[in-house]
Parts: structure tokens; sequence; C-alpha cells
């Protein structure tokens, strides 16, 4: 099984189908701190569209798309990590996370992003990775700000968010960049 500990009891483990539960609890009770955000809450109303999810990340892992993992803190789960929409002729792909608020404002979710990101132009060879997060949710935003990713555009009124449409920021990190920041250690190797 894959895991990757990040130090601080935190770790990334790859999916298992027997995580629906606790999966489909962590959304189950962060409605109000994800739905803002995420237009995929709503549809998540039990443990086996947890399960579907988990079956769909697979197949998307197989088809070489998509690298999702579990985010635990001290063996419990705290949240999913992703790298997806992978384009390996252009060697493109995009992370995407949430996290049980639980676990928000403890550095946890820089750690995991600067692990998935040091991942994907370390073992899937990407050239270039983005993140993708509303204007407004500076929580998020603040992520790849923190990891040094460059802002490099605002989609007007992209995602629709299910009463209003809103504002998506696109952060990039190319592997060149990344390489000479952690050369510099501006950011450490995990």
């Amino acid at each position: 099984m894959f895991t990757w500990p990040l130090g601080d009891g935190i770790e990334l483990r790859l999916l298992l189908l027997q995580d629906a539960p606790l999966i489909f609890e962590a959304v189950d009770r962060n409605r109000d701190h994800l739905r803002p955000w995420l237009t995929w809450v709503d549809e998540t109303r039990s443990p086996e569209d947890s399960r579907a999810y988990i079956q769909r990340c697979y197949r998307e892992m197989a088809e070489g798309r998509e690298f999702t993992a579990a985010i635990w803190v001290e063996n419990t789960f705290a949240g999913l990590i992703d790298i997806h929409n992978i384009h390996a002729e252009n060697r493109v792909g995009e992370v995407g996370y949430w996290l049980d608020k639980a676990f928000t404002g403890r550095g946890v979710m820089t750690r995991a992003c600067r692990a998935i990101v040091d991942f994907g132009f370390e073992r899937l060879h990407l050239n270039r990775i983005e993140v993708h997060c509303a204007v407004e949710n500076r929580r998020s935003c603040a992520i790849p700000e923190r990891l040094g990713f460059t802002r490099e555009s605002v989609r007007r009124q992209s995602v629709w968010l299910y009463d209003r449409f809103v504002d998506m920021a696109v952060y990039v990190m190319l592997a060149e960049t990344w390489r000479k920041k952690k050369l510099h250690e501006e950011v450490p190797d995990v």
C-alpha cells in the first residue's frame, strides 16, 4: 500500500474502498465548510457515493489521468488531495484538495500539497501543475501562494457554484521553477 509520511503524524495514503464510509462521514459533517467552494458536496449522499468516487479514481489512475491520495493525521482521515486532468502529452496536471475543518490552520494541507506537487514533477514527470481556486476562497488560495505558485490568471465567472458563478484564480508552478526553489531550500523536501 502506498503511504507517504510527511512528518508530525501527517501522511498521504492510497485510497482504499474500505475508506468510503470515512470519506462520507467527513463530507457529511463538513457540508457547511465545503459546500461554499465545491460543486460535488450535495451529490455525496451516502457511503456508496464515496465508494463510487473511489472506483472512479481507480479507473482514472489506471488510465494515467489522475493520482488521488487520502490525507491522514495521527491515523484519522482528514481529507483528500489529487492531481487530476493529467494531460500526458503536454505534461500538465491540476491539483485539487479538501480538508476536514477540524484539521485546518495547522499546515496540513500545505504539507500535503507540497508533497503532491513534488510527486507530480518527480514521479509523473509533469512540466506544469495548476491549482484552481475560487478567488473568494482565501484559505484555499493561500496554499499555492505559500508554495510560490504564480497567479497566472483569473477565469471570470467560470464555475457555476449552486446558485452563482464564481471567478477562479489559476495558480501555476513549472517544474524548472520548483526545482530551483527546492535547490535554494525555499520549498524543502518532504
